[in-house]
């Protein structure tokens, strides 16, 4: 093994851990009120929905996957939709109306007043993902946006914004998945763990 490969590989992993440590430092406080909201939605018997572009969908996929099955306890399923798996609606959308609404129609269709959408960029600036954030705004659903740093052109349109620190985007996308990670956890503590702590935020339901 060439000592630059390893440079390479040691430089990234020692970036990656760096941004990791900023991100859970300074962003503490809105993990945990982003996964109480998602708590509070699922509580009240609604649904989050996810949407990303490329890796992001990637994401967006891994993170409902993890909701609907389970993450680390042995619990009931937990409603979310990846908005980006349905090859049909998709094409369809893009075909008819443009790659722009692809996720916007969706909301439109299946997204209900207190639902919770998270929408993951690394740019913050895909026009899907902002068409979507308005009209999840209309319905009354929660936008939180998962994003790199400036949060882009989806930042206005956050109800919740969770930014990474950074601009390089594999750097970004690594710190997103472990922060969607947490988002787990910390939904299952509140639903499962720790259910009294939801109650003041349920009182009137």
């Amino acid at each position: 093994m060439s000592g630059e490969t390893r440079r390479i590989v040691l430089e990234h992993s020692a970036a990656g851990c760096e941004l990791r440590e900023k991100f859970f430092r300074d962003e503490v406080d809105k993990v945990v009120e982003v996964a109480r909201v998602m708590a509070v939605c699922l509580a009240r018997g609604g649904k989050v929905l996810f949407a990303g572009n490329g890796g992001s969908a990637a994401d967006a996929q891994h993170l409902a996957a993890e909701f609907v099955n389970r993450f680390l306890l042995e619990r009931p399923p937990l409603p979310a939709v990846a908005l980006t798996t349905d090859t049909s609606i998709l094409t369809a959308i893009g075909n008819d109306y443009g790659f722009e609404q692809v996720f916007e129609k969706q909301v439109l269709a299946l997204g209900a007043r207190g639902d919770v959408l998270c929408a993951i960029s690394t740019s913050g600036n895909s026009a899907n993902l902002v068409h979507a954030l308005r009209a999840a705004r209309e319905k009354g659903v929660v936008t939180v946006g998962l994003t790199g740093q400036g949060g882009g052109e989806m930042a206005p349109y956050c109800d919740h914004l969770l930014m990474v620190p950074g601009r390089h985007t594999p750097l970004v996308q690594e710190v997103q998945i472990a922060a969607g990670h947490m988002l787990c956890r910390l939904v299952d503590y509140y639903l499962f763990e720790a259910v009294m702590e939801l109650t003041p935020y349920l009182e009137g339901d």
